[in-house]
């Protein structure tokens, strides 16, 4: 990779988080960390606004408005790959924004490339195992709470086919055996829950903050599940 596409590869990831260490930088363009101080020197004395916040990292101060991008063929193709993955293992609400966020690549796209992008559309196929039901519309909503650490109040039907209503505290979403499933501070049972989104039968949002305010990282509660991550 030339500097110039290294600097505007920064650049790109500066913009998609709020804040990027200098080490983090180094990992992702495979460079020394004295490489990436120069680098940010030289995004600055560009005109790009970017600041530094201790023990957090580099950002891009806000309100700088990057120009659309372009993409290359290749950066296009796995967009449409996705898109088949994403019929197949999430739900309507993340293959309605999805296939809206496409559409957006797909018009910066030059002719040449949307033709072979047409084409490639016809030649990728999916097979998902029939037992695999997506049929709902609530991955979306959770992520939402789950971003806003608000509190939402679900009807849920358990494998026993029992009904409840649940007020809790969304705090990740994981696949598992083939399932999207919800993990969240349960108000009623007080204690972490693991929800199947399958088995959801409605969602609230309530826009209620969280009450509880030590919650355990998803990471550590992955190591309770008897699956290997």
């Amino acid at each position: 990779m030339n500097r110039i596409d290294r600097l505007f590869g920064i650049l790109t990831l500066l913009q998609s988080r709020k804040y990027v260490p200098a080490e983090k930088i180094a990992e992702k363009f495979n460079m020394s960390v004295r490489t990436v101080y120069r680098d940010i020197k030289a995004l600055c004395e560009q005109g790009i606004p970017v600041s530094f916040e201790q023990n957090k990292g580099y950002f891009v101060v806000k309100d700088y408005f990057l120009a659309p991008v372009s993409f290359t063929t290749d950066e296009a193709n796995a967009f449409l790959l996705m898109e088949a993955l994403v019929s197949g293992f999430a739900d309507k609400s993340i293959q309605t924004h999805y296939s809206s966020a496409l559409n957006k690549v797909k018009s910066v796209l030059r002719h040449s490339q949307k033709e072979k992008l047409e084409l490639l559309n016809d030649n990728i196929k999916l097979q998902v195992p029939a037992f695999i039901n997506h049929d709902y519309e609530y991955l979306s909503p959770l992520q939402s709470a789950i971003s806003s650490r608000t509190i939402i109040e679900i009807g849920y039907k358990n494998n026993n086919g029992e009904v409840s209503k649940r007020s809790m505290e969304p705090i990740g979403l994981i696949f598992y055996a083939f399932n999207w499933h919800l993990i969240a501070w349960c108000h009623n049972r007080k204690e972490y829950r693991d929800f199947r989104v399958s088995r959801i039968i409605n969602i609230k949002c309530t826009d209620n903050p969280f009450i509880k305010t030590d919650h355990i990282d998803l990471n550590d509660y992955l190591k309770s599940l008897p699956v290997s991550w």
